[in-house]
Parts: C-alpha cells; sequence; structure tokens
C-alpha cells in the first residue's frame, strides 16, 4: 500500500509540472498577443498623426472638429433687453445659443456664463431697433457676442469691423491672429419691440 501510496503522488506531481507549463504558455500567448495589438495602434495612431499634418492647414473651426463627430452646441437663457433706442422705449428678446470646439471647452464656457452673460447684455443694450432688423445687423451682433462670449476667459479676438476701419487712419501692429473655440453664434428667437 505504501508503494501504491508513493506512486500516485509522483503521478501527481508530474501532473502538476504539465499543468504549469500549460499555463504558462497561455499565459505567454497571451501577452504576446497584447504586446502585437499595442504595436498595431500604436503604429495606426502614428500614421493618423501624420495625416493630420496636412489637417492643420484647414480653417480653426475645422481644425478641432473630428469629421463624423456632432458639434457641441452650449444654449444660454434668453436675454430680454430695453434697446438704445431715443425716441421710443423698445426692447429686444434673443436666445442665443453658442457653437464650440469641443465638449471640454464647452464645460469651460458654463464656469464663467455669468461673466459672459453679463457681456451679452452690454452689446445688446447698445444696440437700436433699427441696427437689429437688418440681416447685416444681426450677422455683426453675432460677431460680437462671439468676441464677448470669450472675453471672460482671457482670450481677446479682434472684430473685423473695426479692423477695416482702423486701417486706413492708423497702421497697427499685427497682431498673432487667436483662434476662438466659438465657432459659431446662433439665434434660437430673435424678437424686437
Amino acid at each position: 500500500m505504501a508503494t501504491a501510496a508513493a506512486g500516485n503522488d509522483a503521478a501527481v506531481k508530474g501532473g502538476g509540472k504539465k499543468k504549469l507549463i500549460i499555463i504558462i504558455a497561455i499565459v505567454l500567448v497571451v501577452v504576446l498577443a497584447g504586446v502585437g495589438a499595442l504595436l498595431m495602434m500604436k503604429k495606426k495612431s502614428h500614421a493618423d498623426d501624420e495625416e493630420g499634418g496636412a489637417a492643420d492647414e484647414k480653417p480653426a473651426a475645422a481644425a478641432h472638429a473630428k469629421p463624423g463627430t456632432p458639434p457641441t452646441f452650449v444654449p444660454l437663457d434668453p436675454f430680454t433687453v430695453n434697446l438704445a433706442d431715443k425716441e421710443v422705449d423698445r426692447f429686444a428678446q434673443v436666445g442665443v445659443t453658442l457653437e464650440v470646439a469641443d465638449a471640454h471647452f464647452a464645460d469651460q464656457l458654463k464656469a464663467y456664463m455669468p461673466a459672459i452673460r453679463n457681456n451679452v447684455l452690454l452689446v445688446l443694450s447698445h444696440k437700436t431697433s433699427a441696427e437689429l432688423l437688418t440681416v447685416e445687423g444681426k450677422e455683426k451682433l453675432a460677431r460680437e457676442i462671439r468676441r464677448e462670449a470669450v472675453r471672460p476667459m482671457g482670450i481677446e479676438l479682434d472684430d473685423e469691423d473695426e479692423d477695416e476701419d482702423a486701417a486706413p487712419k492708423k497702421k497697427k501692429k499685427k497682431k498673432r491672429a487667436v483662434e476662438s473655440p466659438v465657432t459659431q453664434v446662433l439665434f434660437s428667437t430673435f424678437i424686437v419691440q
């Protein structure tokens, strides 16, 4: 009986070594597959980076957004403002939505929302009803809102109309063009009474 028990112990120890070798082989295969997948992903991201060099030549708004991804919108609460008309009391109710480059910047905008709303209210309150009723007036207002929306974050944008008017009078030093993370200002409501 003692010899039979000793033979069973040797068989169990031998079988244990086989199981250990099989487990090591499986782990080795999994590790090699992981390393291969990692190398493939790095190679693919490197190829994307090389293609991205050509994308940097596109306009600022297109450079931030990846193709096929929906834009990020930040709606502002509607603004009701007394206008700067002198002859009659008039007011405007304007709904504004900002289109931004990415969701991360949208979160930053929300942190500065009280200052942004203040700047937009100041811009609106200096307008007359005649200015706001024309298409050109609305486009100019959209550019001004775009400029004022990023000002609380320390981003200073030049107004294109002011630059054109100021150029013949006096030459200014050329400033480096600042890229605005707000790509577009959209009006959701626009009522002038």
